[in-house]
C-alpha cells in the first residue's frame, strides 16, 4: 500500500532557524525506507493553533498518515499531545502504549513521553519524540498496525 505521508517538526528553535533540524529529515529518510511517499513537510514552533492548523491542512491535502516529530515531553511548551487531543475524533491509545514499553528498553527517560496516535480528520497521525532516533525506533514499533489504520482513517475497504 503506498501512504502519502506528511511529517511535521515542532520545535520553537528550528522554526526560528535557531538551528538545523534533523527530526523531520530522520522521520522522512524512514517513511522513504518503508516505500511511503512524503509529500508535505513544515517545520512549526511549540505552538498549539499552528500544530493543529498544519496537521488539517496535510490531512485536507490526501496525506493519509501524519507523523510529528517533538514537543511530546513535558517541558512548559511540550504541547504537541494537547494540540491532537483538541482536534482529534478518536485517540488510538496502543500506539503510544508500544511505543513507550518497548522505548523503556532503550531508556529509562521514555516513561516521560507522551506519544500518541489519533485520527483526525482522514488521517492517522502519530506524535513521536523529538529525538531523531527515538522517532526513528518509535515509528518501527508501531509500523505494522499503520497501512490497516491508514485505510481505516480514510474510509477505504479492508480485509478485516
Amino acid at each position: 500500500m503506498s501512504i502519502l505521508v506528511g511529517v511535521i517538526t515542532v520545535s520553537d528553535r528550528a522554526s526560528a532557524g535557531e538551528y538545523q533540524d534533523h527530526g523531520g529529515p530522520a522521520v522522512k529518510k524512514a517513511c522513504e525506507e518503508r516505500n511511503w511517499q512524503v509529500v508535505a513537510e513544515a517545520v512549526v514552533p511549540d505552538d498549539l493553533d499552528r500544530i493543529q492548523t498544519t496537521i488539517r491542512a496535510f490531512s485536507a491535502q490526501g496525506c493519509g498518515l501524519v507523523l510529528t516529530t517533538g514537543g511530546t515531553g513535558v517541558a512548559p511548551r511540550d504541547v504537541t499531545p494537547e494540540a491532537i487531543r483538541g482536534i482529534m475524533r478518536v485517540e488510538i491509545p496502543g500506539f503510544g502504549e508500544s511505543m513507550r514499553m518497548q522505548s523503556l528498553a532503550i531508556t529509562p527517560n521514555a516513561i516521560l513521553s507522551r506519544s500518541l496516535a489519533a485520527l483526525v480528520d482522514t488521517s492517522l497521525v502519530i506524535a513521536l519524540p523529538g529525538k531523531p532516533s527515538g522517532a526513528v525506533e518509535c515509528l518501527g514499533f508501531v509500523e505494522g498496525a499503520i497501512p490497516h489504520t491508514v485505510k481505516l482513517a480514510l474510509g477505504e475497504p479492508t480485509s478485516c
